[in-house]
């Protein structure tokens, strides 16, 4: 069984069996209003010093309804663990309580961190999902741990750091035939069936994306045909080239026609360029102190003002927020727009690390006022 046929070929199929298959209509989004290209969100349900994690929670329901409303495409959970500033260890349960307070809205990982977990166990969770929510559900996967290298040991047990680098694709290989139940009869795995799932019934999946901060992910994203998501929120400076690798090496296949690649950007908007800045410079020195074995809960706006940076902090942290697009909404469209267009990427997906909930909310209000944004069927006012 090689890597890239399994994958592929088990989206050919599923990508044929009808609308709730994994073909273009469930990827592609609509832009809304003025915006460039769809909109969405990615989600780290950051906590703020003073907050706790079931505040963080409850904001990324009131996110997920706001953006279910003014015609942001999907809301997707990324997967940290060992970070006291944020409260997504488990993106799949988190996904399951915003699929039971929204309608609409495409929801997913952004991803799972498919090295810490079972394939069957992915399978099973993201099956479980498209049962609670058809036809809504996203399953985007990385390489990396989404932590430090003791928190990865505690997640996998022994033996399982060091792995090969082919070992990505063959377990993205294994979890495709969970997802479609269709091992070979001669496989180990041939009567192993993630329920809920295909065992039980024709049934649709959810489309598969690859995530990543390098070229590897681009390339293999490219080669099976599928979306791809790049992080530029926090690795700007290989954007064009991963890009350029995934469109270079992107084959057609029943999922996809053509490449489709969105991109995660730092973004806060406020009402004045002062409360942006405030509240940008608290994700940044939570970044800061990350970066340096220091994790902690998001600093508020006048502790990140009165720290004392050094030099080199200063550089650091002048570097980071000169990636977040942040100001006034007309002074964020602006940038978003430039960044779709230096890009062409096909979405963008706004992630905001602030140390307020509700500061987070108003930005992808915001947002959508710039544009004029609502929802398909939605009157505006």
């Amino acid at each position: 069984m090689s890597d890239t046929g399994a994958v592929g070929g088990a989206g050919a199929g599923a990508g044929a069996g009808g609308a709730a298959g994994t073909g273009t209509g469930t990827i592609r989004g609509a832009a809304r209003g003025r915006a460039p290209v769809p909109l969405s969100v990615l989600d780290l349900v950051t906590v703020g010093a003073g907050s706790t994690a079931t505040e963080a929670l409850r904001t990324s329901v009131a996110i997920s309804q706001l953006a279910e409303a003014r015609g942001y495409h999907r809301h997707w959970v990324a997967e940290h663990h060992s970070m006291p500033g944020v409260a997504s260890s488990s993106p799949a349960v988190i996904l399951a309580h915003l699929a039971a307070h929204t309608s609409r809205i495409r929801l997913g990982s952004g991803g799972v961190m498919l090295p810490n977990h079972a394939p069957l166990a992915v399978a099973e969770q993201f099956g479980t999902l498209e049962a609670l929510a058809p036809g809504r559900i996203d399953l985007g996967l990385g390489r990396a741990p989404g932590t430090d290298g003791r928190a990865a040991a505690a997640l996998r047990g022994p033996g399982r750091l060091d792995e090969a680098a082919d070992e990505f694709p063959r377990r993205l290989a294994e979890l495709v035939r969970f997802l479609d139940d269709d091992f070979p009869d001669a496989h180990p795995y041939a009567r192993v069936h993630a329920v809920p799932g295909p065992v039980q019934g024709p049934t649709g999946r959810p489309p598969l994306w690859l995530l990543g901060s390098s070229g590897f992910s681009a390339r293999l994203a490219g080669e099976l045909g599928l979306p791809f998501a790049y992080a530029h929120h926090f690795s700007a400076a290989g954007t064009l080239p991963a890009l350029d690798l995934y469109r270079q090496s992107f084959r057609p296949s029943a999922v996809l026609d053509a490449p489709y690649a969105l991109i995660g950007v730092s973004t806060l908007a406020a009402d004045t360029d002062g409360d942006a800045r405030a509240q940008v410079l608290t994700g940044a020195l939570s970044m800061l102190r990350l970066r340096s074995g220091r994790p902690g809960l998001i600093p508020s706006p006048e502790e990140a003002a009165a720290y004392d940076y050094t030099p080199l902090e200063r550089e650091f942290v002048d570097s980071w927020l000169a990636n977040v697009v942040h100001g006034t909404p007309d002074e964020v469209a602006a940038g978003l727009d430039a960044l779709a267009k230096r890009t062409g990427a096909d979405e963008l997906m706004l992630t905001s690390s602030a140390h307020s909930g509700a500061a987070r909310l108003r930005s992808y209000e915001l947002v959508a006022d710039a544009y004029g944004m609502v929802a398909e069927g939605t009157r505006a006012d």
